[in-house]
Formats: C-alpha cells, sequence, structure tokens
C-alpha cells in the first residue's frame, strides 16, 4: 500500500483542481470559493482515477471531497437499468440522506439519477428508482444487501465506491457487509476511504481493497478543532444527579448557547432525558435509532430551523451531520469509545466558528476519561474543581457490597431492609462522610439490627391503619430528585429478618 501522505498546505481555489465547469458554477452559487485542505489535497487524485484514503478531523468537508469531482466524472457517459456507476456506503440514513442533499446540490446542472437506499423508506419505490438507473447510489450496507439478495441490483457496472466514515462502520459492525460489497464490485474499481480516525481493524481493510492509495491526511487523526472550547463537570452518579447538573449547566450557559445536541450513550437514557428536560420546560427533541425514518428526519429539520433549541441523541447523529451552526455540545454521558468524543465536540465549532463542549464525568467516568485524553494527546481543562473533589456518596460507596450480595439469594433484600431502617436516622447522620462513620463492628451490628426491629414494628402497628383506608403500594416515583425504594410489602419473610454477622 502506497504511504504517500499529502497535506495540501498551499491555498488553492477550486478553479485550480480540474472540477468542471458546470461544477464549479455550482460551488460559486452555494458561495465557495477556496477549498478546505481535505478538499484540496483528495480532489485531484480522485480526478486522476486513483483510489484515495482520506483521513480528517469532522466537520472539515470531507463528503465535498469525493462528491465534487464524482459529478465531475459522471458528466460522461450514463446510467443503465438496475447498474449503478457510483456507490457511496455511509453507516447511518441520516448520513446518507446529507449526501443525497450534497449531490442535488452541486449537481443542478447535471441530469443525474440519484438513488437513496435507507431503512424506513418502502422497497417498491426504490426499486423504481433503480429499474430508471441510477447514476448515483447511496446507501446503508444493510438495504442495500437486501435490495441485491432479492434480485434487484447489479453492482458490475460501479466504477467507484466511496466508504464514508469508515470507523464508523467499524463500532456498528457492519465490516463483515463491507467486505461483501468490495467482493461484488468489479476489481477495477476505484475505492476512496474518509474518515476522521484509523484503528487498525480498518487499516487491514483498506490494505485489502485498495490498489495503491494515496494517503490524504490534513490533520492528525482523531484531533479535536481549535475552534472548540472543552470542558469537563464533575457530576453525580445518579441519574438525577446529572440530569439536575445538566440543567444547571444550560441555564448557565444560556446567553451564548443558541442551540446544542446532548449525547448519551444509550437509547433509553435519550428517552428518559429527553422527558425530564421537557418536564422542565426546556425546548428539546430527542433522536435515536429506535424512531422511524419520518421522525427523525422531521426532529433533524426541526432543529436545523431552529424550531428546537435541545437535540438529545445518541451517537447516530455523531457522525457527519452538517449542521454547521450548533453553538453548545453536551455530553450527558462520557462516550465509551474514545473517538465517539471526537465525532460529538465536532458538531460545534465547524466551518471556522466558536463552539463549547461540555462533559459531564463520574467517578465511574475515570478510565473513560483517560482514554479519551491520551487519544487527543490533550488534558481537558475542569469547569470548576476535579473528580478528588467529588464527595464519595453512600450509594457509590456501598455499590460493591450490594453487588456481591446478589451472588446469594436474598443479598439485595437485605440492603433493601437496611435502606428501610436508615430512612429512621436523622437526616445529617445520613449526610455524613463514610469515613467519619464509627469503626466499631459490634456497635454498628447492634444499632442495625435495633433499627430493623423498630422499623419492623412501626410497620405492624400501621398494618390495620392501612388496609382499613385500602392503601395502595406506592408507585415509583419519577421525580428527578429522589426514588422510593420497595421492599416486601407487608410480608416480610421471617430469614430475612435474621442480623447479618459481620
Amino acid at each position: 500500500m502506497s504511504s504517500d501522505i499529502q497535506t495540501a498546505e498551499k491555498a488553492l481555489s477550486f478553479a485550480e483542481l480540474g472540477l468542471s465547469q458546470k461544477v464549479l458554477s455550482a460551488v460559486t452559487d452555494a458561495g465557495y470559493t477556496q477549498p478546505t485542505p481535505i478538499q484540496a489535497g483528495a480532489i485531484p487524485y480522485v480526478l486522476a482515477g486513483k483510489d484515495v484514503l482520506g483521513i480528517a478531523q469532522t466537520g472539515t468537508g470531507k463528503t465535498a471531497s469525493f462528491v465534487l469531482p464524482m459529478l465531475t466524472r459522471l458528466e460522461k457517459g450514463r446510467a443503465r437499468a438496475r447498474m449503478p456507476r457510483t456507490l457511496i456506503l455511509e453507516p447511518t440514513r441520516e448520513l446518507a440522506a446529507q449526501v443525497e442533499e450534497n449531490f442535488n446540490k452541486y449537481g443542478k446542472n447535471h441530469k443525474l439519477n440519484i438513488a437513496l437506499l435507507i431503512g424506513g423508506v418502502s422497497f417498491d419505490e426504490q426499486d423504481r428508482k433503480l429499474e430508471r438507473g441510477a447514476d448515483v447510489l447511496i446507501a446503508t450496507p444493510g438495504r442495500m444487501l437486501d435490495h441485491r439478495e432479492r434480485g434487484k441490483l447489479l453492482l458490475n457496472g460501479v466504477d467507484i465506491l466511496v466508504i464514508d466514515e469508515a470507523d464508523r462502520m467499524l463500532d456498528m459492525g457492519f465490516i463483515p457487509d463491507i467486505e461483501r460489497i468490495c467482493e461484488m464490485i468489479p476489481f477495477t474499481r476505484q475505492t476512496l476511504f474518509f474518515s476522521a480516525t484509523m484503528p487498525p481493524e480498518i487499516t487491514k481493510l483498506t490494505e485489502k481493497f485498495l490498489q495503491a492509495p494515496v494517503r490524504v491526511e490534513v490533520a492528525r487523526a482523531a484531533t479535536t478543532a481549535e475552534t472548540v472550547t472543552q470542558r469537563l463537570v464533575k457530576s453525580g452518579t445518579k441519574p438525577w444527579d446529572k440530569r439536575a447538573a445538566l440543567r444547571d449547566l444550560i441555564q448557565e450557559e444560556d446567553e451564548s448557547l443558541k442551540n446544542a445536541i446532548i449525547f448519551c450513550n444509550r437509547k433509553v437514557d435519550v428517552s428518559e432525558l429527553f422527558r425530564s428536560l421537557t418536564k422542565h420546560d426546556f425546548n428539546a427533541g430527542a433522536l435515536h435509532g429506535d424512531m422511524d425514518q419520518r421522525a427523525r428526519m422531521t426532529m433533524l429539520s426541526n432543529f436545523r430551523d431552529g424550531k428546537l433549541k435541545l437535540l438529545v441523541a445518541s451517537d447516530v447523529a455523531a457522525r457527519g451531520l452538517d449542521i454547521p451552526d450548533v453553538s453548545h455540545v453536551f455530553n450527558y454521558d462520557v462516550p465509551i469509545h474514545a473517538e465517539d468524543y471526537v465525532h460529538r465536540i465536532g458538531r460545534t465549532g465547524r466551518a471556522g466558528r466558536s463552539g463549547k463542549a461540555f462533559t459531564l464525568v463520574t467517578r465511574a467516568d475515570a478510565k473513560h476519561l483517560d482514554a479519551i485524553e491520551q487519544l487527543t494527546g490533550q488534558a481537558i481543562e475542569w469547569k470548576s474543581g476535579d473528580l478528588s473533589t467529588l464527595a464519595v456518596t453512600d450509594s457509590e460507596d456501598e455499590a460493591p457490597r450490594r453487588g456481591r450480595g446478589n451472588a446469594k439469594r436474598g443479598g439485595r433484600r437485605r440492603s433493601d431492609n437496611e435502606r428501610h431502617a436508615r430512612r429512621g436516622t436523622k437526616s445529617t447522620e445520613a449526610a455524613e462522610p463514610v469515613a467519619a462513620r464509627p469503626d466499631d463492628a459490634e456497635n454498628e451490628r447492634r444499632g442495625r439490627k435495633d433499627a430493623i426491629r423498630s422499623h419492623n414494628d412501626e410497620r405492624k402497628a400501621t398494618r390495620g391503619e392501612s388496609k382499613a383506608r385500602g392503601a395502595k403500594r406506592p408507585a415509583r416515583n419519577t421525580d428527578d430528585d429522589h426514588e422510593i425504594v420497595l421492599g416486601f410489602g407487608d410480608d416480610v419473610p421471617a430469614f430475612m429478618r435474621i442480623p447479618a454477622k459481620v
């Protein structure tokens, strides 16, 4: 594999890159005069028909790096039914739809047929586009293979293959599909890889399917934009602590906050945080992979148009989405994969604009934070204090003991009764740091035994009154401040009343 690295530091104009007049006219109408470094470095080699491995941080214009030269090359020739001339693979529906928008924007002077194959859309409608012949086929790997297996698509006419956000393909498990697709396309094709990071697995893939590629790298892999101000914010581990910390942070930044994307690691957290923000009168929307395509596109459109100020999203929105004027990014969760941090904060500070990125950090996130700082090569500044100033709560201190108790039947239940017993103690005593409590094991055992006995006596005394009033078991409290812990009701098994030996 060729190891040539082009940095493209010389300032060029689009007219000097060898693009056709139709493309140059569309670029000028869009208001662009000078290419970004990745565009200046990659476009000449794409026009020359060489395989290209493009590496640049997010928000630097990688999409136009292959769209513009492909439009120039597609001016010659014509597509045939079910045999696309070019194929662009994207990891998500949103990225695929965005690439289609770029082709429509810069290809307005061309008469090209563009087919978009993504999930959430009728197969019949997509089949009709393929039957007319597609000059450009933009697809997610799964849906494209579905059409191929149904006999509706032939790939032996593909001249150019583009694999965009290759490292995201790896994270989403698409690499086996990518290998299958590469084997279906003629060996004489031109292959283009574009990504912000290049993990070893992707490097092996390029060595297998690219022929003497030119490596165009305009920034060190996994670097963050200098226009983004990054800060860490300490937070408690409990969900309501994190939600409260996020609300306080949003309110502090209110004067400079135009709009913001809030990233969560899990889809269930996206839904819960969205409900919490709307409950507290924030103008928010949600975006995650379980939403149907129409709802996702509507949500993105509303956010772009300014109808939504906050967008709570999973990492489906972290890669390549072109929302140029996002002022803030909030990482509600520290990303598990360090590369995702680069892509998340890359949603702000785009096209030379300034932006801010805040990350909520708990004690449990220490190793993920270290991985991020090691990947980016920089220490991220704390907004105030650091993890060493974050007090250890009772729940955090006792979490390992509860985990060990779960190995035996009744371990968790014993902990529930202990929490019930602690409710009878004074609030000031409960708020004491763990280190300040008595170390005498015998006194602690007796105190816990007395507290449990007292609590059970109270439950027996009120049992008749509860039945007389027809009282119901209290429902889970969804308030952000605390959570009611449910035990065994009025029927506590006898073995649960036996004091634990220390």
